[in-house]
């Protein structure tokens, strides 16, 4: 099996996978490193500042590695946290590098080649910032650049002495066609200190993890639990019952899956999923199960 059969789990059939972990990196407090956080940003657009002395130097004007910077990416954007990290560095260094993780989080989804450029720029300069590390490892993830990712997140641990992004470490190590590599990092116990949105994404990948090694019956019993029934306004809870009706589909369990698809088009408040689709093809028999 191929590494992009055993993320996709049915040989890039779909366009869109349901087994890939949400990781929320598109605003801005993500792209830092942190959880998701639908707040509008803070702050008013930026300007370009010019740069004299030390700054000019920070900027890193004439390397051929710096993307250029739009001028309304401003540092001010980033989660209070992230700035809190990038007072470490001095005032002129730390705007630069925070103007360049702005830009990953607005690019991280639609073009991620683009915000991998950004995040590189940015871990050039602040190597030592550990959500500096975190962002350069989720746009290297959504590039798929896997063990770039897999590097930069384990370089963020390091530095802040908390575990963070375990789904996309494990799933990373899937696409690198290391199965159980994830389900180690899902037994592992950093996994117990989840919130339940990361929980959900951690057994999803197991399960995908299950299914590379042929193990079906084993990844439906990976999702299973309290948690399907949870309340359904969570995103994490239609991505949680499209993957158990998935994973019931390959074990050859149709009836159940049909079921299991309109539980998560019901919960699928965001219109995240093709969950309905699938259980309408599957009930009309249109697709092979």
């Amino acid at each position: 099996m191929s590494a992009q059969q055993g993320r996709d789990g049915r040989s890039g059939s779909r366009e869109r996978r349901q087994d890939r972990p949400g990781t929320g990196a598109g605003d801005q407090r993500n792209a830092g490193g942190r959880g998701r956080d639908d707040r509008p940003r803070g702050g008013a657009p930026g300007r370009a500042r010019p740069a004299t002395g030390a700054s000019a130097e920070h900027e890193g004007r004439g390397d051929p590695r710096r993307p250029e910077l739009p001028a309304d990416a401003d540092a001010a954007d980033l989660d209070a946290e992230v700035r809190k990290e990038l007072n470490t560095l001095p005032k002129g260094l730390a705007d630069l590098v925070g103007g360049h993780l702005v830009v990953v989080g607005r690019m991280i989804d639609e073009d991620p080649q683009t915000a991998l450029a950004h995040a590189r720029f940015a871990r050039s300069r602040g190597s030592r910032v550990a959500a500096v590390r975190e962002a350069a490892g989720l746009a290297a993830y959504h590039a798929g650049e896997w063990s770039e990712a897999l590097a930069e997140l384990r370089a963020a641990r390091r530095l802040s002495g908390r575990p963070a992004h375990l789904a996309v470490l494990a799933d990373c190590e899937r696409a690198l066609g290391r199965p159980e590599r994830a389900l180690e990092v899902a037994r592992g116990g950093d996994a117990r200190h989840l919130g339940p949105a990361e929980a959900a994404e951690l057994r999803i990948v197991a399960a995908g993890a299950r299914r590379d090694l042929g193990q079906l019956d084993a990844a439906v019993v990976a999702l299973q639990g309290p948690e399907l029934d949870a309340e359904a306004g969570e995103p994490w809870v239609a991505r949680l019952r499209y993957a158990y009706a998935d994973n019931l589909l390959m074990a050859g369990r149709v009836q159940d899956a049909i079921r299991w698809f309109l539980a998560a088009a019901d919960a699928d408040v965001e219109d995240e999923t093709d969950a309905g689709e699938r259980a309408a093809e599957l009930s009309d028999g249109s697709v092979e199960p």
